[in-house]
C-alpha cells in the first residue's frame, strides 16, 4: 500500500515539481481556533476546499531531473507521515466519511478521472502519510488522497472582469490581459487566497479595453464563470500587465453590480489572509488548473475536520444559518468590479428529437468541410473530439454548439447569442449560422489563397524565362545596355530635382518598372514617355522675380498708353507680393471689349515680373482632357496644358494666359469650365491632379491671368474664382497716342518702309479714327494703318519701277543661291500641282534666297486727309451722329455692346392721322430681345400714365396708333438700360417737342417711374463722346461711377444724374407748359358737329360715286 501510494504521490507531482504539503500544526491549531470570524452554516456556500493547495505551492520548479524529484517526493512524505501519526483518529474519520460522500464534476480534458496535463498544473492530494504506521493508517491516509472534488456548484459572488471582442465558452481556454493595477492586485490576491474563480462578461463597445465594470449596460448580462487557471506578467515600468488563463465551467447572469470603490483598496487583515491562505515566497507564475478528480482530497478533508470542530465549539452560530461570508467580501473595499450572480442551466431536451439530430449533423458536416480547405481548423476539431467524455460527439450537443461559436469568427453579438441561448435547438441553429459564415470566409480565404499562389507561379516562371532568354541573349551578343542607359539617364535627372516625397515614390516604382520591362513590350513606351514627363515638370524649380514697383510701371508704360486704374491695380498687386515675397495664390480676370489690349497687358505683367509667360485659349474648348489631361491608358495620351506650360517654361512660377474664357464651349467629352475651377482655385491647386500625372503637382506658384469680353457668360462658381480688372474702350485722343506710338511705327516697319521717309499725318490718323474706326478698341484702327503702309510701299515700287539696273530691280533682290535656285525652277517642267523630286527641290531650295532692298532716300511720301481715300477708301461714317437735328419722337440712348459703346436711338411715330374715331395701338420693331421688349411696354404704360397725370387735357395716347423703332435691325438688342429712353421719344411725340441732339441718356425705369442703376456708364459716356453728345443723363445710382471716370472722357460732357423720370422730364423739356401740352392735339380730337358729319358722309357717297 505504501508503494502504490508513494506511486500515486509521484504521478501526480509529474507536472510540477512540487507536492502540496498539509498544514502544519501551528496552522491547524489557529484554523481551528473559535475566534475565526469565517463562518459557514449549513445552508452556506461550501468555501473552494483547494485553497490551501493552491497558495502553498506559490514557487513552481519546472526542472526535469527525476533524481531531484524523487529527492523531494521522499521528504514530502517523511512530512506527512509525521503529520498524520498526530492528528486524531475522529478527525480521519471525518475524512474518510467526506471523500466518499464527495462527487466531483469532471472537467473537459480530464478522462477516466484522470487529470489533464494542458492546464498548467497538476498534483495530488496531501501528501499522505508513508512510512511506519498500519495498514489502517495507510488506507485511510490513501483514501484521502483519492478524494475527487468539484467546482462550487453556487458561487453567488464573484469578481467580474471585461472581455472584449468574443466571448468566453465554458469549456474553452482564454487567455486575457489585465492592465489595470487595481484588478491586477485583486486577481493576485484572489490566487493567493485560494479562491481563483471570476466571472467574464462581454463588452457591448468593441473598442473598449477597461478591466472595471461601471454600469451593468456596458457589458452582456449572460457570461461564463471561470477559474484562473495561469497568470503570468507582461510589460514593463508603466506598461506592466497581466496575462490571465481561464477556463469558463458554466454560464452566469448578472443580477446585480456592486459599484467598485474608487478610493484605494484597503489592505488584507493579518487575521483574514492567515486564515485564507498561508504566505508562500513570490514566483514567476501564479494560478491553479482546474480541479480535477485527484486534486483537492487532503484539504477537502482539512477544511470538513475545521467546520466540523467548530461546529462543536459554536452551535449557536451554526443554527442561525444567517450569517454568510463571501470568498469575495474583502474586495468591496477594492476598485474592482463585483458582481452577484446566478447560474443559468440549459432547458432539458431530447437528444433523439429529428431538429436537433440535423443540426448536429449539419454542424458536423460543415465543421469536417472547413477543416477540408483550414488545416488550423482542422487541428481545432481533432482537440475538440479528443477532449470529449462522450464517445459520440452527438451525445453532447450543447459542447458542440459552444465548440462552434468558439471556433468560429463571427460578430461579437452572434457569438452572444450562442451563449445566452438556454434552449439547445436554438444554440444549436445560432452556432449553426455562425459557423456557416466561418465556411464562407474559409472558402473564400482558400480561393483567393489559390490565386494568389498560381499569380505567383506565373510570374516566378516568367520571371526565369526572361532571366533565361536574358543569359542567351548575352552569350550571342545580342543584349544592348540601352535600358540601362535610359534607367541611368532617368536617374540623372531626377537627382537634379526638388521632387515631392510622394512623387519621388512613384518615380522609384515606375523607373524600377521601367527595368523589369523588356523593350519590345506595349508598357515600355508608356512607362518610358510617363516618366519622361515625370523628370520633365521642374519640380522645386523658380525663377527670380521682379518686384520694383519703378521697373513694373516703366514695362507698363513702355507697352501701354492710358489704362491709369488698370495699371495701378497691376502696381499694387506688385507691391503686395513684394511685401509677401510671393504673388502666388491670386487669379486676374481682364475683363474689356477686343483690341483694348488685354492680352497685351498679361505679356507686359510676364515682362515686368520676370517671369516666363505662356498662353493658350480656352475659346470653343469642349474637352476636359485639354485642361486635366488624358488618362495614359488611351493611346498617345498627353497630359492637360498646364502641365504642358510647365514643361515649356521650365519653372514653377510661369504667367499663364488663360485666353477666352467667357467662349468656353461644353461637349460629351465634359465640361471645361468645371475643370477649371480646381485649377484657379487658391485653395484647391497647391494640389492639381492630372489625369495623365496621377501625382499632386504644385500650381500654387503660378500667375494665372485670364482674358474675357463679357461676364455674362462666365459660370458663376468660376467667376467668384478670379478678380475682375476691367478694361474700357478708349476715346478719340488715346486712341491717337496709341496710333502715333505704337501701331504706326510696327506697321511701317512689318511694310519694310522703317528707314523710307513715309509720313503719316495726325490729320489722317484723326480721319481714320472718326470715318473708318470707332470701336472701342484698336485693334481695326490697326488694320487701317497697315493698310495705308502697304500702299504707300506698293505705290513706291511703282514709282521707281522694276528695270534692271534701278534700285529696286529683281536681280539686287536675289543672292547668288537665290539666283541659282530660280534658274533650276525655270527649268523645271514640272507642273505646279505635282511634287518635285527630291534633287529637283534640293537644287530649287536655298536658306537665303533673298535679301532686303533699300529705297533711295529721294523718296518721300505723305499721307494726308485730303488723300488718305486713295489708301484706305471712302469713308465708313459719314457723321458722328444720326440726326443733326432730331424731329419729335426721336431720341439718343446708350448701350453697351461687345465692341465698346454706342449710341442708340429710339424712334416713335404716328401710324394714322389723328381723329375722334380712331383707335389706339402700339408696335415695336428693331430686332429686339426679349427684355428689351418689355421695356417698350413699361415705357408706352408709363408715358401714358405720365401724361395723364401731369396734362390730363391731353388725348394723344387715348387715341393714337404709335409705332417705335430702333435702327439697325440687323444688330440684336437687349437689355433694360433704354427704358428712359424710350418714355423719352414717346413723350417727345405725345408733345409735339423735339429733344435736343446733344443729348443722350441711359438708364433702367420702372412703371412708377423710378430710374435704376445700369452697367457699362464708362463704354457709354466714350460713345456718347464720339456721337458728339454734350450732355449725358444717368441714374443718380451711378454717380460713384461718373466720378471715377478720368478726365479726358468726360471733358467737354456734363453728366446729369436722376432718380426719377420727372428728372429727366425737366432736364429734356424745361419750357414746356401745361396750358399748351393741353390744347395740343385738341383740334384733332374733338368730335365733329352733325352738319360736320353729313357734309363728310356725303363727299364719301360722292367719292365712291
Amino acid at each position: 500500500m505504501r508503494t502504490m501510494r508513494r506511486s500515486l504521490q509521484y504521478a501526480s507531482r509529474r507536472t510540477y515539481s512540487h507536492a502540496t504539503t498539509s498544514a502544519c500544526r501551528t496552522c491547524q491549531a489557529q484554523l481551528r481556533a473559535p475566534s475565526r470570524p469565517l463562518t459557514l452554516p449549513q445552508t452556506a456556500i461550501r468555501p473552494p476546499p483547494h485553497s490551501l493547495r493552491t497558495t502553498l505551492p506559490a514557487s513552481r520548479d519546472f526542472s526535469s531531473s527525476n533524481a531531484r524529484r524523487k529527492e523531494k517526493a521522499q521528504k514530502d512524505d517523511e512530512d506527512g507521515t509525521e503529520e498524520i501519526k498526530d492528528r486524531p483518529r475522529q478527525e480521519e474519520d471525518a475524512i474518510e466519511v467526506k471523500s466518499k460522500s464527495s462527487e466531483p464534476t469532471p472537467i473537459p480534458g480530464a478522462a477516466d478521472g484522470k487529470a489533464a496535463s494542458t492546464g498548467g498544473g497538476s498534483g495530488g492530494g496531501d501528501s499522505g502519510s508513508s512510512g511506519g504506521d498500519g495498514g489502517g493508517r495507510k488506507r485511510k491516509a490513501q483514501g484521502r488522497e483519492l478524494v475527487k472534488p468539484s467546482v462550487p456548484d453556487v458561487y453567488p459572488q464573484v469578481m467580474a472582469i471585461p472581455i472584449a471582442q468574443r466571448p468566453l465558452f465554458p469549456g474553452f481556454y482564454k487567455a486575457i490581459t489585465i492592465r489595470d493595477p487595481n484588478v491586477i492586485a485583486a486577481v493576485q490576491e484572489l490566487l493567493k487566497r485560494g479562491q481563483s474563480y471570476v466571472g467574464a462578461f462581454l463588452l457591448k463597445d468593441q473598442e473598449s479595453s477597461q478591466d472595471v465594470i461601471n454600469d451593468p449596460s456596458e457589458v452582456y448580462d449572460v457570461g461564463t464563470f471561470c477559474q484562473i487557471t495561469g497568470a503570468f506578467p507582461a510589460g514593463h515600468n508603466e506598461e506592466r500587465a497581466l496575462q490571465a488563463v481561464l477556463y469558463p465551467h458554466r454560464r452566469i447572469r448578472l443580477s446585480e453590480l456592486i459599484p467598485p470603490n474608487r478610493g484605494p483598496p484597503s489592505p488584507p487583515e493579518p487575521e483574514k489572509a492567515g486564515q485564507a491562505a498561508i504566505e508562500a515566497p513570490p514566483s514567476e507564475e501564479q494560478g491553479e488548473k482546474p480541479e480535477t478528480e485527484e486534486q483537492k482530497g487532503g484539504v477537502s478533508a482539512s477544511f470538513e475536520e475545521q467546520q466540523q470542530q467548530q461546529n462543536k465549539e459554536s452551535t449557536s452560530t451554526a443554527e442561525k444559518a444567517v450569517v454568510v461570508a463571501s470568498p469575495t467580501a474583502f474586495l468591496r473595499s477594492w476598485p474592482v468590479s463585483l458582481v452577484n450572480v446566478e447560474n443559468l442551466a440549459d432547458e432539458p431536451f431530447d437528444k433523439k428529437a429529428p431538429t436537433i439530430r440535423a443540426l448536429i449533423g449539419e454542424i458536423v458536416n460543415t465543421c469536417k468541410e472547413i477543416g477540408n480547405v483550414n488545416h488550423l481548423f482542422r487541428d481545432h476539431v481533432s482537440a475538440f473530439a479528443m477532449s470529449q467524455s462522450a464517445a459520440n460527439i452527438a451525445d453532447e450537443p450543447a459542447k458542440l454548439a459552444d465548440f462552434a461559436a468558439a471556433v468560429s469568427g463571427g460578430e461579437m453579438e452572434e457569438a452572444q447569442g450562442v451563449l445566452a441561448a438556454l434552449n439547445i435547438e436554438t444554440r444549436l441553429s445560432k452556432a449553426l449560422e455562425v459557423i456557416k459564415k466561418e465556411h464562407m470566409n474559409a472558402q473564400l480565404s482558400s480561393k483567393i489563397s489559390k490565386d494568389v499562389e498560381s499569380k505567383i507561379q506565373k510570374r516566378q516562371r516568367e520571371y526565369w524565362l526572361m532571366e533565361q532568354m536574358k543569359g542567351i541573349r548575352r552569350e550571342l551578343g545580342l543584349e544592348s545596355d540601352g535600358k540601362d542607359k535610359l534607367v541611368e539617364k532617368f536617374k540623372e535627372k531626377a537627382n537634379k530635382l526638388a521632387m515631392p516625397e510622394q512623387v519621388k515614390k512613384v518615380f522609384d516604382e515606375e523607373l524600377n518598372k521601367l527595368a523589369h520591362l523588356e523593350p519590345a513590350a506595349s508598357e515600355f513606351n508608356v512607362t518610358r514617355n510617363y516618366l519622361d514627363w515625370l523628370t520633365q515638370i521642374p519640380w522645386g524649380q523658380r525663377s527670380a522675380e521682379n518686384f520694383g514697383i519703378k521697373h513694373a510701371r516703366e514695362v507698363l508704360d513702355e507697352d501701354h498708353y492710358g489704362l491709369k486704374d488698370v495699371k495701378d491695380r497691376i502696381l499694387e498687386f506688385i507691391a503686395v507680393g513684394k511685401l509677401r515675397g510671393t504673388v502666388e495664390g491670386k487669379i486676374l480676370c481682364m475683363v474689356g471689349p477686343p483690341g483694348v489690349g488685354k492680352t497685351s497687358i498679361g505679356k507686359s505683367i510676364a515682362r515686368a515680373l520676370n517671369r516666363q509667360y505662356y498662353r493658350f485659349s480656352v475659346g470653343g474648348l469642349t474637352d476636359v482632357a485639354e485642361i486635366k489631361g488624358h488618362r495614359r491608358t488611351y493611346v498617345g495620351a498627353l497630359p492637360g496644358r498646364i502641365i504642358q506650360a510647365l514643361k515649356k517654361c521650365q519653372t514653377e512660377n510661369p504667367l499663364v494666359l488663360i485666353d477666352e474664357v467667357d467662349k468656353i464651349g461644353r461637349g460629351h467629352q465634359g465640361d471645361p469650365s468645371s475643370a477649371l475651377l480646381e485649377l484657379l482655385d487658391p485653395e484647391q491647386n497647391n494640389s492639381f491632379l492630372d489625369h495623365y500625372m496621377d501625382v499632386p503637382v504644385d500650381l500654387s506658384k503660378v500667375l494665372f491671368v485670364c482674358t474675357a469680353n463679357m461676364t455674362d457668360t462666365i459660370p458663376r462658381p468660376l467667376l467668384d474664382r478670379m478678380e475682375m480688372i476691367e478694361l474700357s474702350g478708349y476715346v478719340a485722343e488715346e486712341k491717337m497716342a496709341i496710333a502715333e506710338r505704337y501701331l504706326a511705327p510696327q506697321a511701317k516697319e512689318m511694310s519694310g518702309l522703317k528707314d523710307v521717309d513715309v509720313d503719316l499725318t495726325k490729320d489722317a490718323i484723326t480721319e481714320l479714327i472718326n470715318k473708318y474706326a470707332r470701336e472701342s478698341g484698336v485693334r481695326n484702327l490697326k488694320k487701317h494703318i497697315e493698310k495705308v503702309y502697304r500702299k504707300s510701299a506698293l505705290k513706291i515700287i511703282q514709282d521707281l519701277g522694276e528695270e534692271e539696273g534701278s534700285a529696286l530691280s529683281e536681280d539686287k533682290a536675289l543672292t547668288v543661291e537665290g539666283k541659282e535656285a530660280q534658274t533650276a525652277a525655270e527649268t523645271d517642267g514640272t507642273e505646279t500641282k505635282d511634287t518635285p523630286s527630291a534633287q529637283q527641290m534640293e537644287a530649287e531650295t536655298t536658306e537665303t534666297p533673298r535679301v532686303s532692298l533699300n529705297v533711295p532716300d529721294t523718296v518721300h511720301v505723305a499721307i494726308t486727309k485730303d488723300n488718305l481715300p486713295d489708301y484706305v477708301g471712302p469713308p465708313i461714317f459719314t457723321s458722328d451722329r444720326l440726326y443733326d437735328t432730331t424731329p419729335p419722337g426721336v431720341a439718343m440712348g446708350l448701350a453697351w455692346t461687345q465692341m465698346g459703346g454706342a449710341a442708340l436711338y429710339v424712334e416713335s411715330i404716328l401710324e394714322a392721322s389723328l381723329s375722334h374715331a380712331s383707335r389706339p395701338g402700339f408696335e415695336r420693331t428693331g430686332n429686339l430681345k426679349p427684355v428689351m421688349k418689355e421695356s417698350t411696354q413699361i415705357a408706352y404704360s408709363f408715358a401714358k400714365g405720365f401724361m395723364a397725370r401731369r396734362f390730363p387735357g391731353n388725348k394723344f395716347f387715348e387715341k393714337a396708333r404709335i409705332h417705335l423703332h430702333c435702327p439697325e435691325g440687323a444688330v440684336q438688342k437687349d437689355g433694360p438700360s433704354a427704358g428712359i429712353t424710350m418714355a423719352t421719344s414717346l413723350m417727345s411725340l405725345g408733345l409735339g417737342r423735339a429733344v435736343d441732339a446733344t443729348v443722350a441718356m441711359t438708364g433702367e425705369l420702372t412703371v412708377t417711374g423710378k430710374v435704376l442703376r445700369i452697367g457699362g456708364l464708362r463704354e457709354k459716356t466714350v460713345a456718347a463722346r464720339r456721337a458728339g453728345a454734350r450732355m449725358v443723363i444717368f441714374p443718380k445710382d451711378n454717380t460713384s461711377d461718373w466720378l471715377e471716370l478720368p478726365q479726358n472722357i468726360k471733358e467737354g460732357i456734363e453728366g446729369k444724374p436722376v432718380e426719377w423720370y420727372s428728372d429727366v422730364f425737366a432736364l429734356v423739356f424745361p419750357d414746356v407748359k401745361a396750358e399748351e401740352a393741353n390744347r395740343m392735339w385738341r383740334e384733332e380730337l374733338r368730335r365733329p358737329t352733325k352738319e360736320e358729319r353729313e357734309a363728310e358722309e356725303e363727299e364719301g357717297g360722292r367719292d365712291r360715286d
